[in-house]
């Protein structure tokens, strides 16, 4: 078995979401006592959240590269990042390691693409929304996203760092995301993609008339393939 090295913390209630799919994953696929042999590198999510609200990526990129070269350092023979939001700056933190990233958002549209869909609605962090990244490559990998109106992307957003992250699951909040989601449905979206690992947290498929792609459970099973790839 491989050792991860997980870039988490962002938020930490994600992480640990993260953590026990990783475990479970492993136990599912070897049986008894078995678990993941994990390297985990937690930052101060608050650090992390100033740098963004600041559009400092550059110096926030570099906090995470130097992390990653340390869990490298320490033994890991891949990189995961353990929040959507971040992937803004993979390339960056990829070039600081010569082990593979394994990058969420090629995990995701893989997923999107093995049920036969081509259209999603993508919710997230305004970063995540707005800035084009995730977007970006996701169409490169062959799935067009819509986002959310101007006005709820910013309630979303809001919802994300002043409920989620801090443990606060609202049922206003979900009727929000529902109500959004059924608006992305009318613009054409086949499925939706939760762009924030939080959101998962927030909403379950059996909440959803359309297929709900979990990101973070999306890439942390992908992790669990290549840990145990032979």
């Amino acid at each position: 078995m491989k050792t991860l090295g997980v870039l988490g913390g962002m938020s930490w209630e994600s992480t640990a979401v993260y953590y026990r799919l990783f475990n479970q994953g492993v136990r599912a696929r070897l049986g008894g006592q078995h678990s993941a042999k994990l390297l985990l590198a937690s930052v101060d999510f608050a650090e992390i959240v100033a740098r963004q609200q600041a559009g400092d990526w550059r110096g926030a990129g570099q906090q995470l590269a130097e992390l990653a070269a340390g869990l490298q350092n320490a033994g890991a023979d891949a990189i995961l990042i353990a929040t959507n939001t971040m992937h803004k700056v993979a390339d960056e933190i990829q070039a600081a390691v010569q082990v593979p990233l394994l990058h969420l958002v090629d995990a995701t549209a893989e997923a999107v693409k093995a049920q036969g869909l081509a259209t999603v609605g993508l919710l997230g962090t305004q970063f995540t929304m707005s800035d084009g990244f995730y977007s970006r490559r996701m169409q490169r990998q062959g799935v067009r996203t819509l986002v959310p109106s101007e006005t709820q992307r910013a309630e979303i957003h809001r919802v994300i760092f002043n409920e989620l992250c801090l443990g606060r699951f609202e049922a206003e909040a979900k009727a929000y995301y529902l109500d959004v989601i059924e608006d992305l449905r009318t613009q054409g979206a086949e499925g939706v993609t939760l762009g924030c690992t939080e959101i998962g947290l927030l909403l379950k498929p059996e909440d959803c008339a359309l297929p709900l792609f979990d990101s973070a459970e999306i890439h942390a099973h992908s992790a669990v393939d290549f840990v145990l790839q032979c």
